[in-house]
């Protein structure tokens, strides 16, 4: 068994029980161990309490006494609270960096090109994932505000978890990608309103269908 000590084991723990609570939908309503995670990742029960911790912290897990860490499923409010805070903060940091002229129209570009290249049928969810939420804070951080910019920050966590629930299958990574297109060719044409409406309109289709997968999962429940 491998056991960095101190801050390295704590971040090697953190960063792979992260992917573990993120990566995979399923482990929603699921409880996380320590002795389990000893087994599954290979590090002593010091690193793994530590980062269950920071996990707790970042809202995505909830620690049980004597049960272990609960991975609780997405609730419908928590969604809509996600998703109008990323549209207040992404379609103010349109409008701020297209009035001062600095809209990261080529950035946001290359990270667009660098989704459409990718397979599909080989690409996990989470690393799409991971260039789109690249592809949004880069139009965030555009805006030079350092309070935004860290309140988008905390953001991350969810929208990475609701980003690989959304983007599961490939019709709706291809809808993202044309989504994504309107966003730039707003962003370039300098039309303010165009540029808002197209940030709103993406993240209300991937808002809309989380919500819908969450009616349907208690629609199946006995």
């Amino acid at each position: 068994m491998v056991n960095p000590v101190g801050p390295a084991g704590r971040s090697a723990a953190y960063e792979r029980l992260r992917e573990i609570v993120l990566a995979d939908p399923s482990m929603q309503g699921a409880f996380l161990t320590e002795s389990s995670l000893v087994k599954q990742i290979g590090l002593s029960r010091t690193p793994i309490r530590e980062a269950l911790i920071m996990l707790a912290a970042d809202g995505l897990v909830e620690l049980i006494p004597h049960r272990g860490a609960y991975v609780p499923p997405s609730s419908a409010k928590s969604i809509r609270d996600t998703f109008e805070m990323r549209r207040l903060l992404e379609q103010y940091c349109a409008r701020v960096t297209m009035a001062a002229g600095c809209a990261p129209v080529a950035a946001m570009r290359r990270l667009l090109a660098e989704q459409q290249a990718m397979d599909f049928e080989s690409t996990q969810a989470r690393d799409f994932i991971s260039i789109d939420q690249a592809f949004h804070a880069a139009l965030v951080n555009a805006a030079d505000n350092a309070v935004i910019a860290q309140a988008y920050r905390k953001l991350r966590v969810q929208h990475v978890r609701f980003g690989i629930s959304a983007a599961t299958n490939e019709g709706r990574r291809n809808e993202v990608l044309g989504e994504h297109q309107a966003i730039v060719e707003a962003l370039n044409s300098g039309d303010v309103d165009a540029a808002v409406r197209a940030i709103g309109e993406h993240i209300d289709i991937t808002r809309d269908i989380l919500l819908s997968q969450i009616d349907l999962h208690t629609a199946s429940q006995p």
